[in-house]
Order: structure tokens, then sequence, then C-alpha cells
């Protein structure tokens, strides 16, 4: 029996449930799988079978501080991973598939020193933009492409995964270089084309890169009768749905709150995934919905809406595109990340990042004269059944493994 180690920052939540359900699947496939990520508070309460926890809570915290301080991320949690990489050699895997590492809570240097010494094959998901950077996730907002040749002077170094006070982004940028490179046998897997074609720009073009899409739960995500308009006295009016699990400018709540001053009163705009603090700053106009993971919930606000609307500014392959469109609803984007792959002429609508002129018009006019049929939007869903890619994921592991 083979085995394979996933590893990610958390275990549950997006990227958490990924690595969950590709594990389940590599099971169902005859594999033994382990899935390790940071000990956590919360994740303690989503432990799963065959958990691996790297470190403490407290360690992790330790960590994470001095990390916001120093700038030099991965760089600490040296016990902690000596002791995990000691378990690894218990589990004697004979692959590691990785996902999201930049939480603080392993040693970077360490891990992938025990890789390459052990020649373990590995797949790394990429997430966003971060493994091939100084510091930030993501960086096309700002128009920064130190990236490639460089970072130095990071115009984001207090947003996530934030520093506070020094900028070592020059230093991280050739350790990343240094210590992700010379991996025997790794693929890297990315979420959407545009992405893909960031990486083979990178210090890291020199791997394999292959996509393999987001997926959702279709049988989870689909239309369903709803009261929610009725909930909220809004039967009569054109529904405009935002969600995000973290508003901000990334996401474009700013948007959301300049429409709602433009827009007349029979269009109604609903955020979800609010909160107390996002509450203080939105018109009395906005419906606000404050964050859910009951995904039941979501499908019901998903299914009543006339509009999805997502202007984010960062993204790589937002699967709330894809939730929506599920639900028979079609979907207004910014040009950003992969939002392009996802929406067609069948099913929405793309304009430029930051044109909100065009971004209302669109809006009024696929209000108004509905050009995008509900089935179509199911139809142009079912490409991204979970299902489907997750065995794309087996796939892929198998055959990785049979190269050997």
């Amino acid at each position: 029996m083979k085995t394979v180690v996933e590893i990610n920052g958390i275990n549950y939540s997006s990227t958490g449930t990924i690595a969950l359900n590709i594990a389940k699947e590599l099971r169902n496939n005859g594999f033994k799988v382990y899935t390790a990520c940071k000990k956590s508070r919360v994740g303690v309460r989503f432990q799963h079978e065959d958990q691996l926890f790297i470190g403490t809570w407290f360690d992790r915290v330790i960590s994470e501080r001095i990390a916001n301080l120093t700038g030099y991320k991965g760089c600490y949690n040296v016990l902690n991973t000596y002791l995990f990489l000691k378990k690894l050699d218990e589990i004697k895997p004979d692959l590691i598939h990785m996902h999201l590492l930049h939480d603080t809570f392993i040693n970077l240097r360490m891990l992938f020193r025990y890789i390459k010494k052990k020649n373990i094959p590995v797949i790394w998901t990429f997430h966003d933009c971060w493994a091939f950077t100084g510091q930030c996730s993501y960086f096309d907002a700002v128009r920064c492409e130190k990236w490639k040749t460089g970072c130095h002077d990071c115009p984001q170094t207090k947003i996530y995964p934030k520093t506070y006070f020094v900028d070592n982004t020059k230093t991280m940028w050739n350790l990343k270089k240094e210590w992700f490179n010379d991996v025997e046998n790794m693929t890297i897997v990315t979420p959407s084309v545009w992405l893909k074609k960031l990486v083979e720009e990178s210090f890291l073009k020199d791997y394999p890169v292959k996509v393999i899409y987001n997926g959702i739960n279709l049988n989870i995500f689909k239309p369903t009768d709803s009261d929610f308009r009725k909930q909220h006295n809004i039967e009569d009016k054109k529904l405009i749905l935002g969600i995000a699990y973290n508003w901000d400018e990334r996401k474009g709540l700013d948007v959301f709150i300049e429409l709602a001053k433009r827009f007349p009163q029979e269009y109604q705009i609903v955020l979800v995934g609010t909160n107390d603090e996002v509450d203080k700053i939105l018109p009395s106009n906005i419906i606000s919905i404050h964050k859910t993971y009951n995904q039941e919930e979501l499908v019901k606000i998903y299914s009543t809406a006339d509009l999805f609307v997502n202007p984010t500014r960062q993204d790589n392959f937002p699967t709330v595109n894809i939730e929506a469109l599920s639900c028979g609803i079609p979907v207004l984007a910014y040009e950003t990340g992969g939002c392009p792959e996802i929406i067609n002429d069948s099913c929405g609508s793309i304009v430029k990042k930051d044109d909100i002129d065009s971004l209302e018009s669109e809006i009024i006019r696929i209000c108004e004269k509905k050009p995008f049929d509900k089935k179509a939007c199911i139809e142009r869903a079912k490409q991204y059944n979970m299902r489907d890619k997750f065995k794309e994921y087996a796939q892929l592991i198998e055959e990785t493994l049979n190269q050997r």
C-alpha cells in the first residue's frame, strides 16, 4: 500500500477541505493517507482520520509573532518541525502533497532539506502566488513585478502574510529560491491557467506545472427553494449578491459601497461574510449577512439572487463564482486572476478591473434584459464537479509514483 502525506496550514475552510477531499479520494483508491496541519484551537475541533498536528498552539503563536516582527517567514518552529520530520521517518511516505505553507507553522528550510535528502516525490498545489514572492500572496493590485527578478521594498508588507516593522522580502525571495529549487521530482499544480503562466515566469519555471481547477460539491450547490427575500422584505427588488470570507478592498468592498450610492431603490445589494467591523462602514441600504460556514444557508442565498457580482482585485480561481453558477445565477466579475476562465458568454460577463462605471452598466443590463439562461449557468458549473477534480489529483499522484 502506497502512503501519501497531505500538508496544509489548516484542516478546514477552502484549502483544508480540498486537501481532505483529495485524501478521501486517495483512500478510496487504496492509498494510506495522513493529513498534516498546524495545531490550532479551531483545527483541533476538525480532527479527521489519520490527522497529524504540527507543534502546539502556543509554539505556533510565538513563531508567528517573531516572524511578523522580523519578516523571516518559515524560519522558526525548529523543534516542532524536527518532531514532525521524525514522524515522517516512521510513516515513510511514498509521496508528499503540499498546499499552503505560509502560516509560520513549519520550518521551510528543514522541510525541503528533508525532501531532497530522502528524494521523496512532491506535488505542490499553489493556491496563490506566495511560493515565488518575497512575502505577498498576490501582487496584481499594486502592479508589482519585482518577484520576477528579486523582491525588495515591498509595497504590501502590512497585508497578509504581514510584517510589522521591517522589510526582509529581498532575503526571503532568495531563501525561497534556494529552498524550493532542486527538488528531484516535484510537480506544481495550479487551479488556473493564469497562475500557471505566472509560475512559468518565476524562479520555479523549471518544474512541470499542471492545471487542475478547483471544484465544488454539485450535490449541495444547486437551485434551492428559499424564503430569504421574504425574510428581508425584498421580494420585489433586483438582488445583487456578493460573497467573501474576508471583506476588504482586495475583495471589492469599496466597490459595493459605491454601487449602493448609485443604484435606485429597486436594486438591493446583499453582502455575505461580513462582521461587526465591516458593518460599521456599510451604508444602511446594504443587507449584511455575517460569515457562515453553513453551505445549505449559502445555497439558499445564492438561489434567490438575480446576479452574483465579484469585483475582487486579487484572486486565483474564486470558487464563489462557480457556486453561484451551480445555483443557476449568472456571474459578473472583474478581469482578475482565473475569473475569465470560469465565466463565458453563456453564463456571465467580465469587465476590466476597477472600471466601476462599466460594472454598474453591466449590472443594470443583466438585471433588466436577463440575457443568461439559468440552465446554461448550471451546465457551465458542471465542468467543476469536485469529484472529477479530486480524481484528477489521484491520477496525477498515481502517475507520479509509477514513474519512480
